[in-house]
């Protein structure tokens, strides 16, 4: 890798921070919006109601598939190209949500989802993009910054949601179609991004770890391990959370607010998740960040007053936030650059086929566990303990391996 544009730039990863900073506040609103009415609406088209999360599931299913091809699209034409991808999958996604919702069509509002889940796959490397031209000391921070730039989705997202979900005679499809405008709208932010494209290696550059090899390396199978249940146990808890609310007796504005202050508890900490890796190191603010999982699933099993999901989504997004930015910032310096296509694309499909098995399972645990929302929402809650053990465990035996082995 001799290519002088690779060499640590904190200059340009600066500039490039403030970028995706703004994609992150901008594009990222439609992820809160969606992820608010999409279980309302598969609710209202399904035919069974435990297929109500099913939208959800798809997303995250359109986002697994699409993590490898994205990877690579980014690793041979650049992160623009990616970046541009997943605005357009988005837009299209709206537009074809908005059709199914118009015509009533159940199967036609999942073919949107999974449309969507492109642009949350391409969303998904807003983080790898920020550490790209980083230097190891600024890495760290360069992905938290980014990552906080969901704070403003979470202020954007379900307030477009109170004002458009109403709008129109159809239910939501006023949102659907805001959508496509903040994807078309947000995509423009992308031609001011400055990220070398990947050198085309000579015949004599080293290949790098075949992906067996990287995901049996300790640290990064315990990276992706940390990742995958810090995103799936939010997800499972997030997605029956507007059915759970609405279903104890709440209406649709308090699933908003909810849905509102869980995302900004995911992103507010990042102005200083960073900050604490550095100071902590980045294993233990994973291990806090799984602690504080348990904490919101304690509190959620302790009643459905509106506190109670006030509460309990807080220390959701935190315990996501410390568990993700650390591990994406274990993974991050895990492998090498010429690796990074491979690696990330890899890690991605993983995390995000946890996260759909995560999806919809909990439509099913919501709906169809229990007579009573609220036997569904304890069994959602229940179901994070197992997972919760696999990610500690494996923490735990990254630690007691001899340093150069876990490396």
């Amino acid at each position: 890798m001799s290519n002088p544009e690779y060499i640590p730039d904190d200059a340009r990863a600066k500039r490039n921070v403030i970028v995706l900073v703004l994609a992150q506040a901008l594009l990222g609103a439609q992820m809160p919006m969606i992820f608010t009415i999409g279980g309302l609406a598969g609710q209202s088209l399904a035919s069974n109601v435990c297929f109500a999360t099913l939208p959800i599931s798809m997303i995250v299913l359109g986002s697994m598939i699409a993590a490898t091809p994205v990877s690579a699209i980014m690793q041979k034409h650049g992160r623009r190209a990616g970046f541009f991808l997943g605005a357009a999958g988005g837009a299209i996604g709206g537009v074809i949500g908005a059709i199914g919702l118009y015509y009533a069509s159940f199967p036609i509002f999942l073919l949107g989802s999974f449309f969507t889940g492109f642009y949350m796959s391409a969303q998904g490397f807003y983080r790898f993009a920020a550490a790209d031209t980083a230097s190891e000391a600024f890495r760290p921070k360069a992905i938290s910054y980014v990552m906080a730039g969901g704070l403003a989705a979470a202020l954007i997202g379900p307030q477009l949601v109170k004002v458009t979900a109403d709008a129109m005679v159809v239910p939501f499809l006023g949102t659907y179609l805001a959508v496509i405008v903040v994807n078309l709208v947000g995509s423009l932010l992308f031609t001011f991004i400055d990220i070398p494209r990947p050198p085309v290696p000579s015949q004599d550059a080293p290949k790098g770890r075949s992906r067996r090899e990287l995901i049996t390396t300790p640290a990064i199978a315990v990276a992706v391990i940390c990742a995958m249940v810090s995103y799936a146990l939010m997800n499972l808890v997030m997605t029956s959370t507007p059915l759970a609310v609405v279903g104890c007796g709440f209406d649709k504005g308090n699933a908003a607010d909810v849905v509102s202050m869980h995302v900004l508890a995911m992103y507010v900490p990042s102005f200083f998740t960073g900050h604490l890796i550095a100071k902590f190191g980045v294993e233990k603010i994973v291990a806090a960040g799984l602690v504080i999982l348990a904490g919101a699933g304690a509190v959620a099993l302790q009643g459905v007053e509106l506190e109670n999901f006030f509460v309990a989504l807080v220390l959701l997004g935190v315990g996501w936030n410390f568990g993700f930015i650390g591990a994406t910032t274990m993974l991050a310096g895990s492998h090498a650059p010429h690796e990074r296509g491979r690696m990330q694309g890899l890690n991605d499909l993983i995390v995000f086929g946890g996260v759909t098995v995560a999806s919809m399972a909990s439509g099913g645990l919501m709906n169809c566990s229990g007579g009573t929302a609220q036997a569904g929402w304890t069994a959602v809650n229940l179901a994070m303990a197992p997972f919760l053990v696999l990610a500690g465990g494996a923490l735990i035996w990254l630690a007691f391996r001899p340093k150069g082995q876990a490396a």
